[in-house]
């Protein structure tokens, strides 16, 4: 068993490896994902739970998260002390690939730059279908701005739930506690809605999704904005970091959800844009309140903003949790 006192270093050098790893190659369809299996068995129970009267499904809903989130931990848990007990290398390789796996820098940025490239061409049928590919909104007939906006509020929100909250649990536990949150996450993508089939059954994942992102989803935001002063001192972009701390903290409760305002929020003051308003679902209208100022017209140059200041946040989310791992260490030793 390692020393308390070596963990957090070991785990800190493990996790920017697995960075090193999503970096590079991203998710390949090749290997096999734990999310698919987690979903896989998430759609299994929630086929034979989700039935009958609204309160037995309410407290089945609890059950079914559970059930997921322990038993990811668990299974996991297992697996890397089997492996360790091999060989400890084994142990290490097999941490630091399931800690990949719980990343989405890389796929998070191309997906972005899968919409930004045929729309800097003029290319709005491709880039609406780029589009979407990850949002749930209706994309046909979104002009640049429209397309615009959707990429700018997908990235700045998946910033937390595909990168920063992974790293938050992955420093905290390690593969375990990080493939966790991903069962969480990957819960309230799957039965976390309001609507008739889930409001009772994802009420339970719903809420304990925001719990987990909580806390992470006001760092990054702090980490944004710091991304968003070093790259206006540094002169590499012109962003508007003034106020914007402030602003945000007003503005962010706004959003429906409890934690996607904040990095939506940040983002839109640092560029100078008006991020939320009118989508449309399946042809339902739906308002949402409009987070910062149109100070700009929204444009294809915001979503290369939006990753560079996605990149910037996570790698001072890295540093900041490194001073305080070190700090940690030096105090208590």
């Amino acid at each position: 068993m390692m020393p308390f006192s070596d963990y957090f270093p070991a785990i800190l050098l493990w996790v920017t490896v697995a960075i090193v790893i999503d970096l590079i190659v991203g998710d390949p369809r090749s290997l096999p994902h734990p999310v698919v299996v987690i979903g896989r068995g998430i759609s299994a129970l929630e086929k034979r739970w989700n039935q009958g009267a609204a309160k037995r499904r309410w407290r089945l809903g609890f059950l079914l998260t559970a059930v997921i989130v322990l038993g990811t931990f668990s299974v996991a848990w297992l697996v890397l002390a089997l492996l360790t007990a091999l060989h400890p290398w084994l142990g290490v390789a097999a941490e630091i690939w399931l800690l990949a796996t719980t990343l989405a820098i890389k796929g998070l940025a191309e997906a972005g730059r899968a919409i930004a490239v045929p729309l800097a061409k003029g290319d709005l049928p491709a880039a609406r279908q780029a589009l979407g590919m990850i949002v749930g909104r209706d994309t046909q007939g979104l002009d640049e701005a429209e397309i615009t906006r959707g990429t700018v509020e997908t990235v700045a929100e998946n910033t937390v739930d595909g990168i920063t909250t992974p790293l938050f649990f992955a420093l905290i536990g390690g593969a375990p506690l990080a493939l966790a949150y991903k069962a969480v996450n990957t819960l309230d993508s799957m039965v976390g809605y309001r609507n008739a089939r889930y409001n009772d059954f994802g009420y339970a994942s719903a809420k304990l999704d925001d719990v987990a992102n909580w806390l992470p989803a006001r760092l990054t935001a702090l980490c944004l904005w710091l991304a968003g002063l070093l790259l206006s001192v540094s002169g590499v972009l012109r962003l508007r970091w003034r106020g914007a701390l402030r602003n945000t903290c007003g503005e962010a409760p706004r959003h429906p959800s409890p934690n996607a305002g904040w990095p939506e929020a940040m983002v839109a003051r640092l560029l100078g844009v008006q991020l939320g308003g009118t989508n449309y679902y399946y042809g339902e209208v739906s308002h949402r309140a409009t987070l910062g100022e149109p100070l700009e017209a929204l444009r294809v140059a915001h979503i290369d903003a939006t990753i560079r200041l996605m990149h910037g946040g996570w790698v001072l989310f890295m540093v900041l949790s490194a001073v305080l791992i070190v700090g940690w260490r030096l105090l208590w030793g």
